[in-house]
């Protein structure tokens, strides 16, 4: 969702380095993790490239890597930014301090259950706190809402997140093996 409001908002996508502004193409997002001695934020470079099973098999590759103390200098270097998530800690809502040269840094909390009013109806809802911190030399201030917005946006509806990814294939081949019958064949059109 970080990397997909980013590419909707590319004026994000900067960092300030040597006294200016840097733009990026590729997008590179840092991801937080916790480690016994402190915090280490791998990158996952060219995340804009990489489809969502992708991501997540590099950040468990890097969440291994950095328990056994092997994350390389160059692999957390750079980007524009990070993504700090603590809901896993218990934590549903703080606010992230900035990773140098980057611009951005989103910090996510904890889901939790709670009343709700839909269509004057009290119901339980989950909800998730969200805050960006961004270096306001590079970013603006409502440029930075706008991204917040929209990554909140697909966290309430990640049609969009699921459509960037592969499942869409794998769902069309599991219904190919399952049910060779009812897949049409063009040349019958």
């Amino acid at each position: 969702a970080a990397l997909v409001a980013v590419e909707k908002n590319p004026e994000t996508n900067v960092s300030w380095f040597n006294n200016k502004i840097v733009k990026y193409e590729n997008i590179d997002v840092s991801v937080a993790i916790a480690l016994e001695d402190g915090l280490i934020t791998p990158i996952l470079k060219n995340a804009n490239t990489k489809d969502i099973n992708e991501i997540s098999m590099e950040i468990k590759n890097f969440s291994e890597l950095a328990k056994k103390n092997k994350i390389k200098k160059e692999q957390y270097e750079g980007g524009s930014i990070t993504v700090s998530n603590l809901g896993k800690f218990g934590i549903t809502e703080f606010s992230a301090i900035i990773n140098p040269p980057q611009s951005l840094i989103l910090a996510i909390g904890s889901i939790i259950k709670k009343p709700i009013v839909h269509e004057n109806k009290i119901l339980t809802g989950h909800t998730l706190k969200s805050t960006l911190s961004a270096d306001h030399r590079v970013v603006d201030g409502a440029v930075a809402a706008k991204l917040l917005k929209d990554f909140n946006d697909m966290i309430e509806n990640p049609f969009e997140i699921w459509l960037k990814s592969n499942d869409m294939e794998v769902i069309w081949f599991m219904n190919l093996v399952r049910h060779p019958e009812k897949i049409k064949n063009p040349s019958n059109n």
